[in-house]
């Protein structure tokens, strides 16, 4: 059980699994979030498109079924296509036994009563199938749905247990078309090779008056990759080691994007931003 990671967050723990994806249009705020919360979120919930060529599909879904109607599509290749991000048309109501499976990380039960909205629990991803037990699921398509359920794991801390297939949510759907528990035995692997790395030590708040505009230093190039990292970075060149116009332009916008707002946004770092900003620490800087 958890808050849903942020979009950034996100697409950070896919390349932190390698998985290698394609972001169309304005996936990050595309959703179904004005039809109901999304979270806490439980788990991974893997699903197959029964078609062929569904990328248009799954962005816009249909009259009767709006889109997104998924996170991502994993193509044949192994592309995830990242369509979509929050509440998404992909898991409806099911079983409130297995959610309480998925909750303690155990083996699901056969899917009771449809009761729950899963849209609001799991993260859904669409595999592109005919689902007809003939059409072929290639090696490098099965590893980016174990890459995309590993790197969601990981980054809530989460087992294989928390993935499960759209078949065992509900006893109205069969896909994937694949053994769930296969694939969850894979994704335990995955998550046994690397283990989490330790938070890396983050840069005592220097205080406001350090950032003089033509001062030198390795930290501010710090601050600034990590500006770039939240998507705040406003340079043309750079960042680099002089604190600058593009540095506090860049600052305030992280500020704004804290929620902060007039002279609270005014590029100057603050203990608080600077606090959830994380820069890491540069050794021989004293920071």
């Amino acid at each position: 059980m958890a808050a849903p990671l942020t979009a950034d967050a996100f697409v950070r723990a896919l390349r932190g699994e390698g998985v290698r994806f394609v972001e169309h249009g304005t996936w990050k705020t595309h959703n179904r979030n004005h039809k109901g919360p999304w979270g806490p979120v439980h788990g991974v919930m893997l699903h197959h498109t029964a078609g062929i060529n569904s990328l248009t599909l799954c962005r816009d879904g249909t009259a009767a079924l709006p889109g997104p109607l998924c996170v991502g599509l994993i193509a044949k290749d192994g592309t995830v296509h990242l369509v979509g991000y929050g509440r998404t048309n992909h898991a409806g109501s099911g079983s409130t036994a297995v959610l309480d499976a998925v909750v303690a990380e155990r083996t699901p039960p056969s899917p009771g009563p449809d009761a729950v909205d899963g849209n609001a629990r799991f993260y859904g991803f669409e595999i592109e199938n005919l689902g007809d037990g003939r059409d072929p699921y290639p090696a490098d398509q099965l590893a980016a749905a174990e890459r995309v359920s590993a790197a969601l794991c990981r980054a809530h801390g989460w087992s294989a247990g928390s993935v499960i297939g759209h078949k065992e949510w509900t006893r109205r759907k069969i896909d994937p078309s694949f053994s769930m528990a296969g694939m969850r035995s894979r994704i335990e692997a995955r998550l046994g090779t690397r283990p989490v790395p330790a938070p890396a030590a983050c840069a005592p708040f220097p205080g406001a008056a350090f950032f003089v505009p033509g001062r030198r230093s390795a930290l501010f190039t710090a601050v600034g990759q990590r500006l770039v990292a939240e998507g705040c970075g406003r340079y043309a060149v750079g960042p680099g080691p002089v604190w600058g116009e593009a540095d506090v332009r860049s600052y305030a916008a992280w500020q704004r994007k804290l929620g902060y707002a007039g002279a609270g946004a005014d590029g100057i770092p603050g203990r608080a931003s600077w606090d959830r900003l994380r820069v890491p620490a540069v050794p021989g800087t004293g920071s």
